[in-house]
């Protein structure tokens, strides 16, 4: 096998389902020792950063000689459930030019790939500083991004998320609400008494399929329109009751112009407009976690390199695709880091089965080597 490949098999045997998915799961502090111990042995500068105890995120940095940018390279250690995976997903298994494994796709591959391609470049001599963020947690909140983002900043970065040797220049982002319906509980033989707030709910989730039909005539020309759905609902205590109380819980995904505030003020005109018109509707409107969408710059120098030299290695022009989830380009973007995501072939992010392509691994590394060593070698005066 290949360094790479060598060092993905290795990252596969470690367990870092994130524990905000699976209850009891290992989280990232055995691969984060295993991550730090390696860039100490290749001679970086490491950072452990671990505001969330057993959730580490570990940075390792070659610096240059001082005159050159910096780059971060940014790719998540956690991993989703080892329960929905078919087999071992602890082993990682070679077939057909494929290694298979939990995480070997999305993104133990990507943080391979990274790693050995700024061991590769150190070796080389850079001018810039080379950072390396193994970030915990992107599965869930991505609070890892976050923490590293509040200690480094960088000229540019990378976020190495499976692409399949396509190039992501944007994404769209999300918000999460839950909206409480308020009743009033009685008894279920004294209607007088009562307010059914799981029955005005209705009236909610009504008009949430209307809005959501209203979405799609506004759409963003690469993204494709915003979207809304009810993801959970709950409410009521027992058969014999009024109910005083429903909860649902939406998700609302936002393309570039739209925000937060922007989709509270849209929620609380379809809420207001039911509580003058329905009656007896009350309503609590409650913010969730929200995300920017993400749009680069085509024109950065960033884009352009990374255009070019996996266009040297493709040996055509790369795709260039937008998703419809979010990453944490988007926290690097918010952070004032141009940046854009590419990265390893393969299928089965967060399924039964899940591989990635012994080649494309390959073609990621010596890409992002490449692009370092261009990136880095430039000053800010360039």
């Amino acid at each position: 096998m290949s360094e790479a490949a060598d060092l993905l098999a290795q990252l596969i045997r470690i367990d870092s389902s994130n524990p905000d998915l699976v209850v009891g799961a290992a989280g990232e502090a055995a691969i984060g020792d295993f991550i730090e111990q390696w860039f100490t042995t290749n001679e970086f500068e490491v950072h452990r950063l671990e505001k969330h105890s057993g959730r580490p995120s570990i940075v390792g940095i070659s610096r240059g000689t001082g005159s050159g940018k910096s780059l971060m390279l940014n790719g998540h250690i956690d991993t989703v459930s080892l329960g929905s995976y078919d087999g071992n997903g602890l082993d990682p298994v070679i077939r057909d030019g494929k290694m298979f494994g939990r995480g070997s796709f999305d993104m133990k591959g990507g943080i391979a790939a990274m790693m050995i391609a700024a061991k590769e470049a150190k070796l080389s001599g850079h001018s810039g500083d080379i950072y390396v963020a193994c970030v915990a947690d992107e599965e869930a909140a991505s609070f890892g991004t976050e923490e590293v983002l509040e200690y480094f900043r960088t000229d540019a970065g990378l976020v190495i998320e499976p692409s399949y040797l396509q190039v992501t220049m944007s994404h769209k982002g999300f918000v999460w609400f839950d909206v409480e319906i308020h009743g009033r509980a009685a008894h279920g033989s004294r209607p007088e008494l009562g307010i059914d707030a799981i029955a005005k709910a209705g009236y909610f989730l009504v008009a949430l399929e209307a809005y959501a039909k209203e979405l799609i005539t506004k759409p963003d020309p690469i993204l494709g329109p915003g979207t809304v759905h009810a993801s959970v609902i709950s409410g009521g205590e027992e058969a014999s009751s009024y109910p005083a109380q429903c909860r649902i819980t939406l998700e609302r995904r936002t393309i570039p112009g739209e925000s937060s505030e922007s989709v509270e003020k849209e929620l609380r005109a379809i809420l207001d407009g039911l509580a003058n018109s329905v009656e007896d509707f009350s309503y609590t409107l409650i913010p969730g976690l929200a995300r920017n969408s993400f749009k680069a710059d085509p024109h950065s120098e960033i884009a352009q390199l990374t255009m070019r030299h996996l266009g040297d290695a493709l040996g055509h022009v790369p795709h260039v695709r937008a998703e419809p989830f979010w990453t944490d380009c988007a926290l690097l973007d918010q952070a004032g880091i141009p940046c854009l995501l590419f990265g390893v072939d393969g299928d089965g992010a967060h399924a039964a089965s899940e591989w990635v392509t012994l080649d494309s691994l390959e073609i990621v590394t010596n890409t992002l080597k490449n692009i370092i060593l261009d990136f880095c070698q430039t000053t800010n005066s360039d």
